[in-house]
């Protein structure tokens, strides 16, 4: 089976394109809906789409939906992936999807930053790490299949910049948004050193840039 670049479709993913697409930036929304994409191919490639455990409408709310806590509704009082997390879970609560599934979308929200504890909370938050990663430039042979026509519909646009830009500024405006060693506080902290991020230098080195 080769997985599909429609999006999905339906009052629950309109909702979540709402939702991303209304608070966050060009470039961080196609971000968001790119890593659905490659989430997808991830899914393929290991055999998951049959999985009992694999949801097509959830890995998309995860996906689209988890750079919220980088948008104009969130107020920087947690780091950006909780406070992302709680604003999805809120989205999915408005359109009764059960506790169970908002908790599975919360928890690979606010895991999609951890490497070595994403991976193991199930397939759920294993596909919304891996497709992230696969944006940033991770398992690029995986990704080079499909990564020309993806980017030809969701393009760039100078993502690194802009997302690391939207962290940094939310994690600015409270200490509970920047504890050390969480992406936000390190990225602030390198911001106001000399200015460039580990996150923006990667970007210059990875298979499609910035």
């Amino acid at each position: 089976m080769s997985i599909s670049l429609e999006l999905p479709t339906g009052p629950m993913a309109e909702a979540v394109v709402s939702a991303a697409r209304g608070c966050e930036t060009t470039p961080v929304f196609n971000h968001s809906v790119r890593s659905f994409l490659f989430a997808q191919l991830v899914a393929e490639h290991e055999g998951c789409l049959e999985d009992a455990a694999y949801d097509r409408d959830l890995l998309f709310a995860a996906t689209v939906l988890h750079d919220l806590g980088t948008g104009d509704l969130a107020k920087g009082e947690a780091r950006f992936e909780v406070e992302g997390a709680d604003l999805a879970a809120a989205v999915l609560r408005e359109h009764r999807v059960p506790a169970a599934d908002v908790d599975r979308v919360w928890e690979a929200i606010a895991l999609h930053t951890s490497p070595g504890i994403a991976e193991r909370r199930g397939l759920l938050t294993y596909l919304t790490r891996e497709g992230v990663g696969l944006d940033f430039g991770r398992r690029a042979e995986l990704a080079s299949a499909r990564q020309a026509e993806i980017h030809a519909a969701y393009p760039r646009l100078d993502m690194v910049r802009s997302l690391v830009d939207a962290i940094v500024e939310r994690a600015a405006r409270s200490e509970a948004a920047a504890p050390r060693y969480s992406i936000g506080g390190e990225l602030l902290r390198e911001r106001r050193g000399d200015g460039v991020t580990t996150l923006e230098l990667a970007a210059d080195s990875s298979p499609w840039g910035r």
